[in-house]
């Protein structure tokens, strides 16, 4: 993606005011020739950086969400009203329900605690706090137990299709559980046991990320993950699905190669033709 589409759909998303939900409808519609799941992951990538940057501002130790909450229950406001609190606010609706509930349930509570009672609002006892914080959830597509089993699933989804590319190509391979049971702390998504050539570029392993592949998350990737794969197994490939920056990769780049779809043009090595060296 051109650096001028990129930034100007980051300027669209922070002037926004309201839910990610309803965000990404305008997305839709201002962009209609940009991939919805392109969009989608733009705008979680730059929310997550917002509350990243913002969190302290906005959900520091001045701040009494739950005393807000509790004032609007009494005067008979109708259901909702964490939502239109976190539409007001600028948050992410997960975001504000767990704050509000860590605050009803009191310091004597622990987190797991919380944490227990957020994933499953059935055992919140206040039926009505209950139903609002299950609201935000259902309404939060960023953050929250719903939006995360959703992000695992795709991210399952885009790693069988790799697997499935592998296998119809013949290309031997162990994925990320062998490697990992070989004693292996760091991992690719898979490590090719036959190595091939892409665009003339030697490829040992491919990572597979179901996002987009900004400045920010990719050099967060370089340093947690793809220099260990480097260092160990040599150089690879990584698949951002949903798009990247065009000026992500330097040009002299050769610890990786960056895509966002699989290879169709692959050289095999050809074992035939390496001759045994005579001792």
């Amino acid at each position: 993606m051109k650096p001028e589409l990129y930034n100007d759909i980051v300027k669209t998303i922070r002037k926004f005011r309201g839910l990610s939900k309803d965000c990404k409808d305008v997305l839709k519609e201002k962009y209609s020739d940009v991939s919805a799941y392109t969009l989608y992951s733009i705008l979680s990538l730059e929310i997550q950086h917002k509350m990243k940057v913002n969190h302290g501002k906005l959900f520091g130790d001045n701040k009494n969400y739950y005393d807000t909450y509790k004032k609007a229950v009494q005067n008979g406001e109708p259901v909702g009203i964490l939502l239109k609190m976190a539409k007001d606010i600028g948050v992410p609706p997960a975001l504000l329900a767990k704050n509000v509930l860590k605050k009803h349930c009191g310091q004597y509570v622990s987190r797991n605690e919380v944490n227990e009672l957020f994933k499953d609002t059935t055992l919140i006892q206040d039926k009505d706090l209950a139903y609002e914080v299950y609201l935000c959830i259902l309404y939060d597509n960023v953050y929250g137990s719903i939006s995360v089993a959703i992000g695992f699933s795709v991210g399952q989804e885009y790693e069988l299709k790799v697997q499935n590319y592998l296998t119809e190509r013949n290309l031997a391979f162990r994925n990320e559980e062998h490697l990992r049971s070989r004693g292996y702390d760091k991992t690719p998504d898979f490590k090719l046991e036959v190595p091939i050539a892409v665009n003339g570029c030697v490829i040992n392993w491919i990572e597979s990320k179901a996002r987009f592949g900004n400045k920010e998350i990719h050099q967060k990737y370089i340093k947690e993950q793809f220099l260990s794969y480097w260092n160990r197994f040599g150089p690879g490939l990584v698949i951002y699905w949903f798009g990247f920056l065009d000026n992500l990769s330097e040009p002299n780049e050769k610890r990786f190669v960056i895509m966002d779809h699989f290879p169709e043009n692959i050289t095999y090595m050809d074992p035939t033709c390496i001759k045994p060296t005579t001792l």
